[in-house]
């Protein structure tokens, strides 16, 4: 059991500042604020179950992707740590306010258009779980860490095989629970706050992707000697 809450623990601390549910929290609050607290509810549920689909199918079938491509693991690594770094700098250095990227901006377009004909829209996959929680880094960093599982660890058999799906239920749980406090988180911390926070999280993950490119470059330099 102690080794089943220390790889979910490790999962969490690397998967949480790449899926920064409050940064999603600020984009949910600027998409759904023409619905009702019932519409509300519902997206935030079908975000949470969208993302946990997500990183299953990373964790399950990236070997496949990665083997019918011919992508080695070094490859991987290094083009994940470079994703996440520049995931992490962006978050560090926005060049706009959080929750306008292109797919919040379109999704806002389509949220007008539709206010207009009385018609609902879902915004829970398109940008509440991908990009926004479940996006390129997260998918990178999932898939690399399934490979690398998989080449050999200290954990027993079953761990890892509970662990990963504990893991990301746990995320979208989180993810859920702050989608549904969304209010009152904004009101606790504010807009700043949430900034502050993020910023915080983009250097961790500035940290974090140049330590998987200097993992894969090490890797590949080993396999020449």
């Amino acid at each position: 059991m102690q080794a089943l809450l220390e790889a979910t623990g490790l999962g969490l601390i690397v998967l949480l500042p790449l899926a920064n549910p409050l940064t999603t929290v600020a984009l949910f609050l600027g998409l759904a604020s023409e619905m009702n607290s019932s519409e509300r509810n519902r997206q935030a549920l079908q975000a949470s179950t969208y993302v946990f689909a997500i990183m299953m199918v990373a964790w399950y079938a990236g070997n496949a992707v990665l083997n019918t491509f011919g992508i080695s693991i070094p490859g991987l690594r290094i083009a994940g740590g470079l994703i996440v770094a520049f995931i992490g700098f962006r978050m560090l250095f926005p060049a706009q306010p959080i929750g306008h990227s292109v797919e919040a901006q379109h999704k806002q377009d389509e949220l007008d258009r539709s206010h207009a004909r009385q018609e609902p829209v879902n915004i829970a996959f398109v940008p509440l779980a991908m990009p926004s929680t479940a996006g390129p880094g997260t998918i990178a960093m999932i898939i690399s860490s399934a490979s690398t599982v998989k080449s050999g660890v200290t954990f027993p058999a079953w761990v890892i095989a509970v662990a990963p799906p504990l893991t990301f239920l746990i995320v979208a749980v989180i993810l859920w629970i702050a989608l549904r406090s969304s209010g009152s988180i904004m009101k606790l911390v504010g807009k700043s706050g949430i900034e502050a926070i993020s910023r915080l999280m983009g250097f961790l993950l500035v940290c974090m992707g140049v330590q998987f490119v200097i993992n894969g470059v090490l890797e590949v330099a080993h396999n020449f000697h």
